[in-house]
């Protein structure tokens, strides 16, 4: 197999995916990582990741260059505690997933590697045993053509040496014309008018539907303007990766070769990681 060297390394400004040069270090004395309050991290990554959301945070560190604020880790539960069960079993709790991690374009290429290693540390000291992240190379367009998502493999999660666990599930997804995914959770709550079909029904008004009447059947409203105002996405199913944070635990799964392009990143970046040292 051929594997061509990454020549780029991904990161945020704005909602925008921006690069920076593979073969740049950094230097680790300018540089610190802390945990950081919701306050702090919340309108950072809202700001700056592509989904401008937030999910359900469990632990938040900064990454801080020169004293000032430039990336931001959210290790976080997911919707279902069986994405952390299947994986390392036992108390959900035990285990988290990394939900958010947006570096500014500033931070240079071995930077994101470098912040992730140090969170490691940081949850082993709160007793994690293990994480799990999902990367997605499905790229997005608004609905003039634009591109909000390019997509990525997960070449620092290689790089950090996880385990590769294969893809999710593929599945049909609803993209709003602004490029974003309503989200399956969103669509159920309005069929259903769960808790918060409110919000999720708003996202669909904002982006042209006619509001529903008081009296109307949510399910025959999202049955009509569902497909008006969305279209179907095709999606291959994220990649998964896991971490062990304790020797005597190894998450449940067949490791697999990582995805193209990996394998060579992780091996660049140990040459990197010792320039630094």
């Amino acid at each position: 197999m051929n594997h061509q060297l990454p020549l780029v390394c991904q990161r945020w400004r704005e909602h925008r995916s921006l690069y920076r040069p593979a073969g740049e270090t950094i230097d680790p004395s300018e540089l610190d990582v802390s945990p950081i309050n919701v306050t702090e991290a919340k309108p950072f990554v809202c700001l700056h990741h592509y989904s401008s959301s937030f999910p359900a945070s469990r632990f938040q560190f900064g990454l801080f260059h020169h004293g000032i604020l430039s990336g931001v880790a959210i290790f976080s539960m997911p919707m279902s505690s069986q994405a952390l069960t299947n994986v390392f079993p036992g108390n959900p709790l035990d285990s988290v997933e990394l939900g958010r991690f947006v570096l500014l374009d500033s931070v240079k290429a071995n930077g994101e590697s470098w912040f992730f290693a140090r969170c490691r540390e940081l949850l082993r000291r709160e007793h994690i045993r293990g994480i799990i992240a999902f990367s997605d190379d499905t790229p997005r367009t608004t609905i003039d053509g634009r591109f909000t998502l390019v997509g990525h493999l997960g070449t620092v999660y290689c790089a950090s040496n996880a385990l590769y666990l294969g893809r999710s599930s593929p599945r049909i997804h609803r993209l709003l014309p602004n490029g974003t995914i309503l989200s399956p959770r969103s669509i159920s709550k309005i069929r259903n008018r769960e808790r918060g079909w409110q919000y999720a029904s708003q996202i669909l008004v904002d982006a042209g539907a006619t509001p529903p009447a008081d009296n109307q059947h949510l399910e025959s409203w999202l049955a009509q303007w569902l497909p008006i105002v969305t279209r179907p996405l095709k999606h291959r199913g994220n990649h998964r990766y896991a971490w062990s944070l304790q020797r005597r635990i190894l998450p449940v799964g067949t490791p697999l070769p990582y995805p193209k392009n990996c394998s060579t990143a992780q091996h660049l970046s140990r040459l990197r990681e010792k320039s630094v040292e």
